[in-house]
């Protein structure tokens, strides 16, 4: 019976990192919809959307069971309850490349993201897509190195975020209210997805230590 309920928790765990590779691809689709002005990758990622959510409530139906079955103990039940809030990251993350992917339709047939600023924009996707590759791999070999690394990533994204706000309220931005409006908030999104990715990596440390890292890198604003 306990060796049925390990294999059930691991099954759990790999799903998650299925599940982290599909958010990965997201993300990198929604910001080539973005920047390429791609209206069919656009409709692609936030038709998937819908098949995200469904993996987030298979998951945590899943981890509810696992909760009820037997009592876990230990590394068992950090395991589950990181995962519980694992799935809502990913599944957040997903949104998040969905809301990407709307602002791209919604700029079709010219891109949303201003020349000048795709740049930006480009590094700070990459950075982004690069940490929820690395939160898959953390959580699937439980390195704690490579997730307390991620924190060093995300402290680039917010200076991208700090540079696009420079250049948005500069006086010769030229590109007009809409343009700036959609800068903004797609900056908020990828700055998001990197805040949740590193939430992963804090939960990752937490199943292998039992020890919740503190400080504003490990937290979402």
């Amino acid at each position: 019976m306990r060796a049925s309920y390990h294999e059930e928790l691991s099954s759990v765990v790999d799903d998650l990192v299925t599940m982290t590779e599909k958010v990965s691809n997201a993300v990198e689709d929604a910001t080539r919809s973005l920047l390429d002005a791609d209206l069919a990758l656009a409709e692609k990622v936030i038709g998937e959307d819908a098949e995200l959510d469904q993996l987030h409530d298979d998951l945590e139906g899943r981890c509810f069971t696992l909760l009820a079955r037997q009592s876990p103990v230990a590394g068992e039940l950090r395991t589950i309850i990181a995962a519980l809030r694992m799935v809502a990251d990913l599944a957040r993350m997903g949104d998040l490349s969905a809301h990407i992917a709307k602002i791209a339709r919604m700029r079709y047939p010219r891109p949303a993201v201003p020349e000048s600023m795709q740049p930006n924009f480009r590094r700070m996707a990459t950075l982004a897509e690069e940490m929820v590759q690395i939160a898959g791999r953390t959580l699937r070999d439980r390195n704690v190195l490579d997730a307390e690394k991620m924190a060093d990533d995300d402290e680039e994204v917010d200076n991208l975020r700090t540079h696009q706000f420079r250049l948005l309220l500069d006086e010769n931005w030229d590109h007009g209210v809409e343009a700036a409006v959609d800068c903004a908030l797609l900056g908020r999104y990828y700055e998001r997805i990197a805040d949740h990715a590193v939430l992963m990596g804090s939960r990752v440390i937490y199943i292998v230590t039992g020890m919740q890292p503190e400080g504003e890198n490990w937290t979402i604003a």
